[in-house]
């Protein structure tokens, strides 16, 4: 009797604890994310017009006053536009989407992302940088020639207006 009761809770542990075959075996190890690209040889001045160009028709289709920044590869200022009506705040907040995007050769938005999963990513409020939707880099023949900047309106607008003045270098 004590054998067949043995048996018994071997075979109802042997249910209990049974796994269906594709959960045992082990998740493929997610893939690295791609690194950014590099950075090349700066905008020019040319090339700084063009985007300045398509954002600014951007923003005054939109009727948004915004403010435009543009840098180079290295950060450093090309060019400066703030539309009427535009609160002077913003100047400093465009050239700062603007150097965070190309000091950390991403968008902006993808550090606003990570911010508002919040826990340890909120340490991100702390490396001085931009963390606000509005700075893209500007990529050429997959090199980073400079970036965009643009505050004035809300972040997702303000990267609406980015992306058309990238657009427009294309």
């Amino acid at each position: 009797m004590r054998r067949m009761a043995a048996i018994a809770l071997l075979i109802s542990l042997a249910f209990l604890t049974a796994v269906p075959a594709g959960a045992q075996t082990p998740a493929a190890p997610a893939a690295p994310p791609a690194p950014p690209p590099a950075y090349g040889t700066p905008i020019s001045l040319e090339q700084a017009k063009k985007v300045m160009a398509g954002a600014e028709a951007e923003a005054k289709k939109n009727n948004w006053p915004v403010v435009i920044a543009i840098l180079d590869s290295g950060g450093q200022l090309v060019m400066l536009q703030r539309l009427d009506n535009a609160q002077w705040g913003s100047v400093e907040i465009a050239k700062e989407k603007a150097r965070s995007s190309v000091a950390l050769r991403r968008p902006t938005k993808a550090l606003q992302d990570l911010i508002a999963q919040g826990g340890a990513n909120l340490r991100l409020l702390n490396i001085g940088y931009s963390v606000l939707e509005g700075g893209i880099p500007i990529v050429v023949d997959g090199k980073i020639v400079g970036s965009v900047g643009v505050s004035g309106v809300t972040s997702q607008q303000d990267a609406q207006i980015a992306q058309a003045g990238i657009d427009a270098l294309k």
